[in-house]
């Protein structure tokens, strides 16, 4: 006996109107340069300010670095220039820990 099953079990399909979607870019070009000339603004605005404050000039490179990683954290939101000044505060501080704990084994180590 020959049966052929693909015909015996065939389902009817219907298929709906093909649904198609029009992409858009998130952020115009434009709006983009404007963003980042901001960004940039804002970023050097604060680590001159916090340079400026520094109490040695040994934690330059510390703050340039803490600046530069709260950027690139910044730049993975929304809202970049509204996160970045929480961000650099938070790595700032960190920075001058690390700094001053560094200061305090160099002085051990030369007082040993």
């Amino acid at each position: 006996m020959n049966i052929n099953y693909k015909t015996l079990n065939r389902v009817p399909t219907e298929f709906e109107a093909e649904t198609q979607f029009e992409i858009r870019p998130a952020v115009s070009a434009e709006f983009r340069a404007a963003q980042e000339v901001e960004f940039e603004r804002l970023k050097a605005r604060l680590l001159a300010r916090e340079l400026a404050e520094a109490a040695t000039p040994e934690l330059g490179s510390p703050l340039r670095q803490a600046a530069a990683e709260a950027a690139a954290l910044a730049w993975d939101t929304l809202v970049p220039t509204l996160v970045f000044p929480v961000l650099f505060e938070e790595k700032t501080a960190v920075a001058m820990r690390q700094s001053n704990r560094q200061a305090r084994m160099w002085g051990e180590l030369v007082a040993a």
